[in-house]
């Protein structure tokens, strides 16, 4: 357990992170990010200093927090290269994004949806719930989505491709503008499950050719209950209220309510108000730090932490080399739940189970896997921890 690891990661910002102190290891970004005192900061000014409800007050602050609520959509617009922020649609996270589109887009005649076998729960159960029939495509050797295999599997009945842009268990990288082409060419549309990617890919809806893009903002710096589902405005348009109530109405009589257009259409009550400003802070907070920067340096922790791995005999790595930023491994004979306790003992922080993807495990030929994922705090401290804490998984199980 002497592998070297080498500290080729440029970022140094763990010390903008107040609940990370210097003993604990935290390797779970993928399932939710730690928080950088902006965000907080943000957060804390919003509920103390300038709190009010948005959108129906007339005295000044609330036109103050309407403007801030706004000015988040605005800049959730930019950070996706949307191009306008009227296709910006704030939801409690990514699953109600995809629930929404489930739910309120029309068939048009077409019921059936093409998943891929490393699908988040997420992006499998709205389907099924939503009356859709399930195609799924399989996987290449390196835990890819087998694109040559979408494109036989997609038939003039498919009404929406619905694909992880990064998967959380795996960490592989979609081609997403082919996916969109091998969706279009049979009229079907493309969904991107976006919540990995998000944090550690410059995303441009119009480079990459989606329909619909879904994000959470607690994995990218900001606070849980807020979410965003991107969609073309010709889509939304197009789709009927999913939830009714205040906020999202035109004029509402016993006889008949009409609807507001989109994105108000789709964003019933009160909404997550200072989730949006946090949300807001995080954009901010990211693109400061450079998500090129961001990037390159969780890819070198990779890379430097399945070097280490490939080391231990008794460990056995998932998904491609060039993984952004999640390693997934299991130490054979070992329950990942006992080598996280381990770890969990030494101050290291690992997920360990079937990551909401219990198709995935089935392929995979396991009940679970241990991941380590990274963030731009994380740096080479923290692999040398997980890598020791490994050592002692093998002094205890031999």
């Amino acid at each position: 357990m002497n592998a070297q690891i080498h500290p080729t990661a440029a970022l140094n910002v763990r010390d903008q992170f107040p609940a990370l102190p210097a003993d604990w290891h935290y390797l779970d970004a993928a399932a939710t990010a730690q928080k950088p005192q902006a965000v907080i900061d943000a957060i804390t000014n919003g509920y103390a200093r300038d709190y009010a409800t948005v959108h129906r007050g007339v005295y000044q602050r609330s036109s103050d927090m309407t403007l801030a609520y706004e000015a988040a959509r605005m800049a959730t617009a930019r950070f996706l290269g949307a191009s306008s922020a009227d296709e910006v649609v704030f939801t409690r996270g990514a699953t109600e994004a995809i629930n929404l589109v489930a739910y309120a887009l029309p068939k048009d005649g077409r019921d059936r949806v093409l998943l891929s076998a490393l699908e988040h729960h997420s992006n499998i159960v709205p389907w099924q719930l939503a009356g859709y029939a399930i195609d799924v495509c399989p996987l290449t050797q390196d835990g890819q989505i087998d694109l040559d295999a979408a494109e036989k599997l997609v038939t003039e009945r498919t009404r929406m491709v619905s694909f992880a842009h990064v998967s959380n268990v795996l960490g592989s990288i979609l081609d997403a503008r082919r996916a969109a082409d091998i969706a279009h060419a049979k009229g079907a549309l493309l969904l991107l499950d976006g919540c990995q990617a998000a944090p550690r890919l410059t995303v441009d809806v119009a480079a990459l050719g989606c329909d619909f893009y879904a994000l959470s903002g607690h994995k990218l710096y900001g606070p849980t209950g807020i979410g965003v589902l991107w969609g073309r405005s010709a889509l939304l348009d197009s789709m009927a209220p999913w939830q009714g109530g205040g906020s999202m109405i035109d004029r509402v009589t016993f006889e008949r309510t009409t609807y507001a257009p989109p994105p108000g259409r789709f964003e019933a009550g009160t909404p997550h108000i200072i989730g949006a400003i946090g949300l807001h802070a995080a954009i901010d907070w990211t693109l400061g730090i450079g998500l090129a920067a961001i990037h390159a340096h969780e890819g070198a922790l990779t890379r430097s932490t399945r070097e280490a791995l490939r080391q231990i005999n008794s460990v056995r790595l998932f998904g491609p080399d060039d993984s952004p930023g999640i390693v997934s491994f299991v130490y054979e004979g070992v329950h990942p739940h006992d080598v996280a306790t381990i770890l969990d003992d030494v101050g290291v922080a690992i997920r360990a189970g079937h990551h909401c993807a219990q198709p995935l495990m089935e392929v995979l030929g396991v009940p679970a896997t241990a991941r380590a994922s990274f963030a731009a705090h994380s740096g080479a401290d923290d692999v040398e921890a997980l890598v020791e804490g490994l050592g002692r998984v093998k002094r205890i199980f031999g």
